[in-house]
């Protein structure tokens, strides 16, 4: 992908920042007169920034180049000393394999906020997603799993369901991952992350994963790592991949913008169908599931599938090809589950077909591009010395009432972006 930009005035910071960046190439517009710090002209810091300049173009006016920087798998694992090579080395042999312990020792080292091992995770991810896309080039360019987002409120019986699902699929001879994600505490950054022990039979299921991750304050119910989690699982041969998600509402849409199909599991007593619009959530369904639908719950099952079928009618259609489905199961006695799995399977296909899901995938690309770019962004804000210096000092003011929020956020803009 190519990116182009105009930078008068480029600094060495930005450039080491394209290392970690997603892109393969950059073309960047100079002045002719730039330096980029310490004097240095802009035609020599390349190569010691680990970026690789491979064209030179003289504009008719004499005064712009053209400047195509390329960074590569090689240009990455240059930085890493034997140790970090042999462990990232092993960590993606063991991956490829289908080894479960690298597969979590790979996942530890995603979710890790240490900036090395966030660099070590990055030349994994690289080396990852190579092979990811070799294997697809194999499969006639088709996704290689199916990536299914649950969510449902608490008590709608998701664990439930995901361990007589995950039991059924690991018999017909698939290999499934389950990304379960915790909420954390706002008072003490703890999670439970008991999800794991409420599937004691898929959890020692060896063709199962699960990997329960707290979500740290993420909004959406799923982690900020949870998309590079879903590919390792993917590289290490998992073909359907289950993700998990915390409660249900309008900031759980996050969840949509990173699989193929998204469901919805309600329980019989969840309230009519107004209150399902009324959560948003239910516009980003592909299926909805009312759960627990035995015993003296049937009726008022029916009664609820009746109300969302009528609901879905008013709803704007997502896609050309595929209608929302609303099913009754119950993990108890097994009803609607085995159909369940056809009406998704039937999905698959025909967004396969269409050429919807591929679309999808590209669209979700960019979407998770922007969050890890604003996520970044926000970071690089805090940590800057002249904003860190100020933000205690405008805090104070805020909460004692003498400095509007919004007064105290500009100043410390005006202080960002007044920097050398």
């Amino acid at each position: 992908m190519n990116m182009p930009m105009l930078l008068p005035h480029p600094h060495q910071h930005f450039l080491k920042g394209l290392l970690r960046a997603p892109f393969r190439c950059y073309h960047f517009i100079f002045d002719s007169r730039t330096h980029l710090g310490s004097g240095i002209s802009s035609a020599r810091p390349f190569n010691s920034l680990g970026l690789r300049c491979t064209k030179w173009m003289l504009l008719s006016d004499g005064l712009k180049r053209k400047l195509c920087v390329q960074t590569t798998l090689k240009d990455h694992t240059e930085g890493l000393c034997d140790k970090e090579q042999r462990f990232v080395d092993k960590l993606y042999t063991g991956l490829i394999q289908g080894q479960r312990a690298c597969l979590a020792e790979a996942i530890t080292l995603v979710e890790s906020t240490h900036s090395r091992k966030k660099e070590l995770a990055q030349v994994l991810l690289q080396k990852v997603l190579l092979y990811h896309r070799k294997q697809e080039q194999s499969n006639e360019g088709k996704p290689l799993a199916f990536r299914v987002g649950l969510s449902g409120p608490p008590g709608a019986g998701k664990s439930t369901f995901i361990e007589y699902f995950g039991k059924m699929l690991t018999e017909r001879g698939h290999k499934l991952s389950v990304l379960a994600v915790d909420p954390s505490s706002c008072t003490s950054g703890g999670s439970l992350l008991g999800d794991k022990t409420r599937m004691t039979e898929l959890s020692r299921d060896m063709n199962a994963y699960i990997r329960p991750s707290p979500t740290r304050g993420t909004l959406g119910g799923v982690t900020r790592t949870t998309n590079e989690a879903i590919l390792l699982c993917e590289g290490a041969g998992y073909d359907i991949i289950l993700i998990e998600t915390v409660g249900v509402g309008q900031s759980e849409f996050a969840v949509a913008d990173m699989v193929d199909m998204f469901v919805l599991l309600l329980p019989p007593a969840g309230g009519d169908e107004l209150q399902g619009i009324k959560r948003g959530i239910i516009e980003m369904a592909d299926l909805v599931a009312i759960t627990k639908s035995d015993g003296d719950l049937i009726v008022p099952a029916r009664r609820i599938q009746a109300e969302y079928v009528s609901a879905l009618k008013l709803l704007r259609k997502r896609s050309e090809v595929w209608k929302p489905k609303v099913i009754r199961i119950s993990a108890r006695s097994g009803e609607g589950i085995s159909e369940m799995w056809d009406k998704m399977k039937e999905f698959q296909g025909v967004m396969l077909a269409s050429g919807e899901l591929t679309a999808k995938r590209r669209k979700q690309q960019k979407v998770w591009m922007w969050n890890l770019i604003q996520e970044s962004v926000l970071e690089h804000f805090r940590t800057h010395p002249t904003v860190r210096e100020q933000i205690p000092l405008l805090e104070h003011k805020v909460l004692t009432g003498a400095l509007s929020p919004g007064l105290a956020a500009d100043l410390l803009l005006k202080a960002f972006k007044s920097r050398d």
